[in-house]
C-alpha cells in the first residue's frame, strides 16, 4: 500500500463527506493539467459504441489529455473503432474470464491516464461530461465523482446520429429526447436528495456509486485493490466500499450529465438482481450490517482487534482475546502479534522455556479461524471498516465493541480512544478516517489531530464502557464473574447514581484531539480516574 504522507497535505480537508466546501472552477474557465483514460466496457455493442465515441470525439477537455480505451468481452464479430472517435482511442480484449468487473479492470490496467473514468458503451455523455467531473481531481485526490445519469428508452430503436450529435456539440443535450420515455436514476437521485448530497450520512455514501459514470484517480483505485473480477454483478457497489475504506470522498456532480440508452438490468429485473447480488456483496461489504447474519463469520470482517502477545502473560492474552471474540459480533478477527516463528521443535526445558506463554497462547487459539497469528500489523485494517487496538490483560465485555462501532458509523467518528485505570489506552480506529488522513497529515502534524479535522475523535472511560481487566476475575478464571468495580454492568440498567457517560468533548478548533475535555453533570470515581489517567497518557504523547 503506497503512503501518502505529506503527499497532499495542503490539498483541502474534507470532514465527513461535505464536498460543498470544495470551490471547483467554472466550467471553460479553467486549464486542466490531469490526463484521463475512458475505459469503456463492451460486450456485442456494434450499435451503440459509435454513439458513445462519437460524443467524446466532442468533449471540451483537451484532447491531448483525454484517452480513450475500449475493452471487448468477447463480441462476435470482434468490435471495430467507428471512423468518428477521439485521436488516441484502441480496443483490447478480455483473456480467461468474462463479464464487465473484469473488462473495467483489464482496460484499467492497459490505459496510462492519472484519472480512471468509467463509461458503459451504451452512454452518451454530454460534450463537457468529463471536464466537469475532472474539476474535482483536481482540487483533492481522493475524490470519487459520480455523474448525472439519465435513461431513454430505445426500444423502437436509436436515435439519429447526425441530429443527436449536433444537438451535443450545440449543448442541447436536455433537449435530445423530448419525444421518448426517459426517467432519472430514481433510487440513486433520492438518495443523494435525502442526503443533502451525501453530506449527511458519511459513512454510507458509497452506496450510490455507479460505475457507469464515475471517476477516480488511479492511485487510488490500485490501492483500493481495484474491480473484483470474480463478481459477475454488484461490483460497482463493492468497489465503492472499498474506496470509501481508502478515505475517498464522493462527489455527486450534477453538472456531469449523460444519457443511457435504453434502461437499466436493475430497472429490468430489480428483484432478481437484488436477490442475486446480496450474498456476494454481504460477504465483501462489513457495513451491511442488516444484511449479515448474527453468529456468522464473513471474508472482509467489520473488526479487526489487535492484541500484542510479545512478552506477555498466557492469562492475560487469553483474557483480552476471548473477550474480543464474545464481544457481540462475530464478524471479527483477531490479530494477535507475537514471534511465532521463534517457536519451534527444539529440545527444550519446557516448564523453564522463556517462550512457554507464546506457546500456550498459540496451544490456545490455533484451532480458532477468526485468530490470525501475525508478526507484525498491517498500516491499516483495510478492506475492514474497523480496528481495535485492545491493551493485553483488558478485555470488552459483551456487546461493547459492537456498540462503539455502530455509534462510530452513526456520528462519522474516526477515533474512539477508551482509557483504563492503569493509563493504558484501546482505540477504536475507522479505517477510512485513517487513510484520509494519511494522505493529507503534515510533517508537523500528529495523524490523531488530522483525524479528528477529517472526522472526529471522541474519549471514553473505559472501564464504563464495559473494559474489565484479568485481575478482576478470581483465580483468573475467564468463565468466572468479574468482580464490582472494574467492570460497569449493561448501560441500559445503570442505576440513577451512575447515569453520566463519561466521555470527551469534540476539541475545539484551536484545542485539536490533543486536548479534550470531560463532559459529564455529577462528579464521580470513573470521571476522577479518566481525568487523571488522561493527563498522564497526553503528558507521555507530548
Amino acid at each position: 500500500m503506497t503512503d501518502h504522507t505529506n503527499a497532499f497535505s495542503k490539498q483541502p480537508r474534507v470532514r465527513g463527506n461535505d464536498w460543498h466546501k470544495l470551490m471547483p472552477a467554472v466550467l471553460g474557465g479553467w486549464h486542466p493539467t490531469q490526463t484521463v483514460s475512458v475505459v469503456i466496457p463492451a460486450y456485442q455493442a456494434h450499435r451503440s459504441l459509435p454513439y458513445t465515441l462519437a460524443a467524446l470525439e466532442a468533449q471540451t477537455y483537451p484532447a491531448h489529455l483525454l484517452e480513450v480505451v475500449v475493452v471487448d468481452d468477447g463480441s462476435t464479430p470482434p468490435l471495430e473503432l467507428p471512423e468518428l472517435r477521439p485521436t488516441n482511442t484502441r480496443i483490447v480484449s478480455t483473456r480467461d474470464t468474462w463479464g464487465r468487473a473484469h473488462a473495467c479492470h483489464t482496460g484499467a490496467l492497459n490505459s496510462e491516464g492519472e484519472v480512471l473514468h468509467w463509461l458503459d458503451s451504451d452512454m452518451l455523455p454530454y460534450v463537457d461530461q468529463i471536464e466537469s467531473q475532472l474539476r474535482w481531481h483536481h482540487l483533492i485526490d481522493h475524490a470519487v465523482v459520480l455523474g448525472d445519469k439519465r435513461f431513454v428508452d430505445v426500444s423502437q430503436g436509436l436515435p439519429d446520429f447526425e441530429e443527436t450529435l449536433a444537438m451535443l456539440r450545440e449543448g442541447r443535450g436536455d433537449d435530445l429526447f423530448e419525444d421518448r420515455w426517459t426517467s432519472s436514476h430514481d433510487w440513486v437521485d433520492e438518495y443523494i436528495d435525502r442526503t443533502d448530497g451525501l453530506v449527511l450520512n458519511p459513512t454510507k455514501s458509497y452506496l450510490v456509486h455507479v460505475g457507469a459514470s464515475a471517476s477516480v484517480r488511479r492511485d487510488v483505485y490500485v490501492e483500493s485493490g481495484g474491480m473484483d473480477t470474480t463478481l459477475k454483478l454488484g461490483e460497482d457497489v463493492e468497489l465503492g466500499y472499498r474506496l470509501a475504506q481508502q478515505g475517498a470522498v464522493f462527489v455527486p456532480d450534477l453538472e456531469a450529465k449523460s444519457w443511457h440508452l435504453g434502461r437499466s438490468t436493475l430497472m429490468k429485473q430489480s428483484d432478481d438482481v437484488n436477490r442475486y447480488n446480496r450474498p456476494f456483496v454481504t460477504d465483501r461489504i462489513s457495513d451491511l450490517r442488516h444484511w449479515r447474519t448474527r453468529g456468522r463469520s464473513y471474508t472482509v470482517p467489520w473488526v479487526e482487534i489487535v492484541v500484542d502477545a510479545r512478552g506477555a502473560d498466557y492469562d492475560e492474552v487469553r483474557h483480552s482475546v476471548n473477550g474480543a471474540l464474545r464481544s457481540g459480533a462475530a464478524d471479527v478477527v483477531v490479530s494477535l502479534v507475537g514471534t511465532w516463528s521463534k517457536i519451534d521443535d527444539d529440545r527444550r526445558a519446557t516448564l523453564s522455556h522463556p517462550d512457554r506463554h507464546l506457546m500456550a497462547i498459540q496451544a490456545e487459539f490455533e484451532g480458532e479461524p477468526r485468530v490470525h497469528f501475525v508478526e507484525d500489523v498491517a498500516s491499516s485494517a483495510f478492506p475492514a471498516a474497523n480496528r481495535m487496538h485492545l491493551p493485553v490483560g483488558w478485555s470488552p465485555g459483551r456487546g461493547t465493541i459492537r456498540r462503539l462501532a455502530v455509534e462510530m458509523a452513526r456520528q462519522d467518528r474516526g477515533l474512539i480512544s477508551l482509557l483504563m485505570p492503569d493509563g493504558k489506552v484501546a482505540r477504536l480506529e475507522r479505517t477510512s478516517a485513517f487513510r484520509r488522513a494519511a494522505r493529507l497529515v503534515g510533517p508537523h502534524e500528529h495523524l490523531d489531530d488530522v483525524v479528528d479535522q477529517v472526522s472526529g475523535t471522541w474519549w471514553y472511560d473505559a472501564p464504563e464502557e464495559g473494559f474489565n481487566h484479568v485481575s478482576s476475575v478470581p483465580d483468573r478464571d475467564f468463565s468466572a464473574t468479574p468482580r464490582p468495580g472494574w467492570v460497569r454492568g449493561d448501560p441500559r440498567t445503570r442505576t440513577a447514581g451512575a447515569k453520566t457517560r463519561m466521555a470527551v468533548q469534540p476539541p475545539t478548533e484551536s484545542g485539536g484531539a490533543a486536548s479534550p475535555q470531560l463532559v459529564g453533570a455529577t462528579a464521580s470515581p470513573a470521571r476522577s480516574r479518566l481525568r487523571s489517567a488522561l493527563g498522564r497518557y497526553l503528558k507521555r504523547r507530548s
